[in-house]
């Protein structure tokens, strides 16, 4: 007797395993879970992501082992795409997209002069290192503009469902984009 055949037209969806490994801020890690969810489902992913909510000695202790970092200070989001998310990598079997590990300590410290709120600020580097999971990054100004267009986007269809918040900010001091996506990049 052979194998049944493969369900024709079903599409898996994508898997998020959440932790909160941090006492910093209190996270909805179901909500953030649902996000991360609509996110990867809206990118077309299917696979397994891992979304990890750290403090900064983690945070920072990630950063000075992967990138070579100096370790003075903290990041708000590291991610760390596993496998190709090219779509023959998916029927290949199951696919592990990566990880994303964001510290909501930082995220609280900067969200007053960048996405407005805590809750904004979590969820714009919960989308952004979803983002970099993807493929995507901001090495250049071309790329820089695509990937806050994909985040706010993103951000309007699966956050706010609609407009972003007058005080959203994408980036940081000078480096402003505002709702409307206008500003130096």
């Amino acid at each position: 007797m052979g194998d049944p055949p493969s369900p024709q037209g079903v599409v898996a969806a994508p898997a998020v395993v959440v932790d909160d490994a941090q006492d910093d801020v209190e996270v909805d890690t179901s909500r953030w879970e649902r996000l991360a969810e609509a996110v990867l489902t809206d990118l077309g992913l299917v696979g397994e992501l891992t979304l990890t909510f750290v403090d900064r000695d983690e945070i920072t202790a990630l950063k000075v082992e992967h990138f070579g970092d100096s370790g003075e200070h903290p990041t708000d989001v590291l991610a760390f795409p596993i496998d190709a998310v090219a779509p023959d990598a998916i029927a290949a079997g199951p696919v592990l997209l990566g990880d994303v590990v964001v510290c909501p300590a930082v995220a609280a410290e900067q969200c007053a002069g960048h996405a407005g709120t805590v809750d904004d600020e979590l969820a714009l580097l919960v989308v952004h290192g979803i983002l970099h999971v993807s493929g995507l990054d901001h090495d250049d100004d071309a790329a820089t503009a695509a990937m806050r267009a994909r985040e706010l986007d993103l951000l309007q269809r699966h956050h706010w469902g609609g407009p972003a918040p007058a005080a959203f900010r994408q980036g940081h001091e000078d480096d402003i984009v505002g709702p409307e996506g206008e500003g130096s990049a």
